[in-house]
């Protein structure tokens, strides 16, 4: 039944069917065929209820959030604020660059928009500066990834939604390890500039520095009402979501007035469409996964790749691989959805920390979705910068070596990982 389920499944993407049939049509075939038993409407009624969760109301709200600041002044004051700190250090229009998408991630939670809102000034200043293109949109690619493990994230959203783990939980916990990998992108950017004797900016003045914060002190706020509020127990995060909405609109239409009232239905129809595909593909893959749970094809792969007592080493490291190979061809909500019912119940029976598992898996749907052939941010990043696929990846092999070795230390290290959530909670 699983050989019949993936032909099915790959002929249909070879085909170019929308992911949903690709989705569906496996699951429906497996009830008619192999599971008699089964009802065909409880396919249906698993759809539906895939997306009843009250927990995933925050991601068309967070969507929408990001929309508005990325199409408004938010994410230049963010860059001017973090350039003014760390321009003048040699490569310190890349260094920008990542603390930029960190900030922006910060609020946002989405890679795609990171990618639009920080992209579109941070790219022309750095080729302006000397930077090559390729080598540019490598770094805006792979640097989006802190906007799906700095909270907030929709990874993390639709991690819980399967799993029932904490979303606080969750976001604190992405903030240490989103910050170590700034960090080393950072270094390594430092010492790629200095080889390449890219020119060093001038140093602005303390003044200056501070009338850049003061422009950017509202958008700062949007981290402290987020994190700030589901932390101190004031807001649930699907609440702390519509407040960023509620923020964003108040802060770009009458401090900033940088958006129109036009701009807002127009944002509001653009960030509809994107939830509705969300929405289609979340349940979508729920339903499959469904599917698969009652024909008992989890426990097969589980046994057959694990066997029947496998250390918890093991099992990060698999989970780890199948994540980071989903995500370089399926949006990563999609891979969430059926992968990680496959692997969470051995996993926690191993001992292995759900919030410590789901930080790992953040970090491979960012990877993969980052890494050709079918990575769902060097398409956005394509489109965005209108050049050719090749040249956007050609220099991502760097990005995503770093980020693979620093996976291997997260795995080696757990108490590196969660530090932030150990202090934050009392662990």
């Amino acid at each position: 039944m699983l050989t019949i389920m993936l032909i099915i499944m790959f002929t249909l993407l070879f085909l170019g069917f929308p992911m949903m049939m690709t989705l569906l049509v496996p699951g429906l075939v497996a009830i008619l065929f192999f599971l008699p038993g089964v009802d065909p409407i409880l396919l249906v009624q698993q759809l539906v209820g895939g997306v009843k969760s009250y927990v995933l109301l925050a991601i068309p709200m967070f969507i929408l959030a990001a929309d508005i600041m990325a199409t408004g002044e938010t994410a230049n004051r963010l860059v001017d604020f973090v350039k003014a700190f760390v321009g003048h250090i040699r490569g310190g229009l890349a260094i920008t660059t990542i603390g930029a998408c960190g900030l922006f991630g910060a609020i946002s939670g989405s890679t795609q928009a990171t990618i639009a809102a920080i992209g579109r000034p941070m790219r022309n200043k750095m080729l302006q500066a000397g930077y090559e293109d390729s080598k540019t949109m490598a770094l805006i690619v792979n640097s989006s990834n802190l906007a799906i493990l700095i909270p907030p994230s929709s990874v993390m959203i639709m991690y819980a939604v399967v799993t029932g783990t904490s979303v606080g939980e969750l976001f604190i916990a992405g903030i240490g390890p989103g910050l170590i990998i700034l960090g080393v992108f950072s270094i390594y950017n430092y010492f790629s500039a200095k080889c390449n004797n890219i020119p060093v900016e001038s140093k602005l003045n303390w003044h200056d520095r501070f009338i850049s914060g003061k422009k950017a002190l509202l958008a700062l706020g949007f981290p402290v009402i987020v994190l700030g509020g589901i932390y101190s127990g004031i807001f649930s995060p699907t609440e702390a979501a519509a407040a960023s909405v509620l923020y964003a609109l108040l802060i770009e239409t009458l401090v900033y007035k940088s958006l129109k009232l036009r701009d807002i239905s127009e944002i509001a129809l653009s960030t509809g469409i994107v939830t509705a595909i969300v929405f289609i593909l979340v349940a979508a893959g729920l339903a499959f996964s469904w599917v698969i749970s009652y024909a008992r094809i989890p426990q097969m792969i589980t046994d057959s790749l694990l066997g029947t007592d496998p250390s918890a080493l093991k099992i990060l490291i698999v989970v780890n691989v199948f994540f980071f190979v989903a995500c370089m061809f399926v949006d990563s909500l999609i891979a969430i959805t059926v992968i990680t019912p496959i692997f969470f119940p051995i996993a926690v029976a191993a001992g292995i920390d759900p919030v410590y598992l789901g930080v790992l898996v953040t970090m491979q749907a960012g990877i993969g979705g980052s890494t050709p052939p079918f990575g769902c941010n060097v398409f956005t990043a394509s489109a965005l910068f209108n050049r050719p696929y090749l040249e956007v990846i050609r220099s991502s092999p760097a990005y995503i070596g770093l980020l693979l070795a620093v996976t291997v230390v997260f795995i080696a290290f757990p108490n590196l990982t969660m530090f932030v959530r150990n202090i934050a909670f009392g662990y």
